[in-house]
């Protein structure tokens, strides 16, 4: 089964492009909040690396989510669309001193922290503008996530994140700092994740960490399991929105809440990821000696997962309905690695033919280049046509 496209209005457009189908982003948003409602003390951000395109981040907006950026341009691009900074967090294991400062004239809810010198840093600035920051610390939990291992965050190999075993000092650390507010605990053990397991394993690491906290009398107002929920890449029209409700019931389940502790999301590519195509057109069939290839006008510069993971797109000849043939799907970056897919089948293609490269949507225009001097891909929504 194939995407619904307006394949007609698609003919208007130089290709290569991004188009993103808003009533599926609509649908997910409402699922989301629907599902997190039913839990008192659950909110959500919108990860806004995954997708930073102004349209879309400013539906996702007006549905009341907040946003967690991890650089001062997301930020500007965050207050931009319309979110309050009292809903924007900010993490990043690099933050530079004009992003800090940003933050703090913004207003924003919390710096993610990542290490004792970016604490003393952001408590030095805060001082020097008289404000107060409101911190929350970023755990290094040693969880692993059954997911590639390039997009793993939460095992002691990996930069991000404080120790477990420096947690206690770092927050009484934080309590000596005049211009530091600590608010609670953040967590991110990695992306792609569709094993409910690796989430449960989070939870019971979390709730080790109370309890030990408690002991010391530390109390935490605010918990942050940050995202890391994958979609169907396979069935993008089977699957088009992710079981947020198994999401969400886990953590209530597994996770031992505090009275009135609040407990923060931060979902990304489960936001946006199925919304999004990467639409390009076939330059040329080409007969190799042992295969056959479809060249298209979209290369690894537009879409790189598949180069830089491995990363697999559902790819559809949305032009065409003859019978099946198979293809190397290649781009014309003068790179070996610019190959989309290798032996899929696809409708019998010929120049022309509109390509769309499926699930796109988180990880695609975002990360974008102009290598070999390209034109960046432009983004597209639903009511643009």
């Amino acid at each position: 089964m194939k995407g619904t496209f307006p394949i007609d209005k698609f003919q208007e457009i130089q290709t290569p492009f991004y188009y993103y189908d808003t009533n599926v982003l609509r649908q997910t948003l409402k699922t989301i909040n629907e599902e997190a409602g039913k839990h008192p003390g659950f909110e959500v951000h919108y990860a806004v690396k995954a997708n930073a395109n102004p349209k879309v981040l400013n539906i996702i907006c007006q549905a009341g989510l907040g946003a967690d950026c991890v650089s001062g341009g997301e930020i500007q691009a965050a207050i931009k669309a319309g979110f309050p900074a009292s809903k924007i967090v900010y993490a990043g294991v690099g933050k530079s001193d004009w992003e800090i400062n940003l933050g703090l004239e913004k207003g924003i809810f919390c710096f993610n922290v990542e290490s004792i010198p970016e604490l003393e840093i952001i408590n030095e600035l805060a001082e020097k503008q008289n404000k107060i920051a409101q911190v929350c610390f970023r755990i290094n939990p040693d969880v692993g996530a059954h997911t590639h291992a390039n997009i793993t965050t939460g095992l002691a190999e990996n930069k991000f994140g404080i120790a477990m075993r420096d947690m206690e000092s770092v927050i009484e650390e934080a309590a000596k700092m005049k211009n530091i507010k600590f608010l609670g605990l953040h967590f991110h053990i990695g992306s792609q994740i569709l094993d409910m397991g690796d989430f449960e394993a989070l939870c019971n690491r979390i709730n080790e960490l109370q309890n030990q906290l408690e002991a010391h009398h530390i109390v935490v107002k605010n918990i942050n399991v940050g995202g890391g929920l994958g979609i169907d890449y396979n069935h993008p029209n089977r699957v088009p929105i992710p079981d947020f409700k198994d999401y969400f019931d886990t953590y209530a389940k597994k996770l031992k809440l505090r009275d009135g502790q609040k407990l923060h999301f931060e979902l990304g590519r489960a936001v946006v990821g199925q919304m999004g195509s990467l639409i390009t057109k076939t330059l040329y069939i080409k007969q190799g000696t042992a295969k056959q290839f479809a060249i298209v006008d979209a290369g690894m510069t537009d879409l790189i997962r598949p180069a830089l993971y491995q990363a697999y797109h559902k790819i559809e000849n949305i032009s065409s309905d003859e019978p099946m043939e198979t293809y190397d799907v290649v781009g014309p970056i003068c790179e070996s690695s610019d190959v989309f897919a290798k032996a899929t089948d696809l409708n019998k293609t010929h120049r022309g033919d509109l390509i769309a490269l499926r699930s796109a949507g988180a990880y695609g225009e975002i990360m974008a280049s102009q290598y070999n001097c390209r034109q960046l891909p432009k983004g597209y929504i639903t009511e643009d046509f």
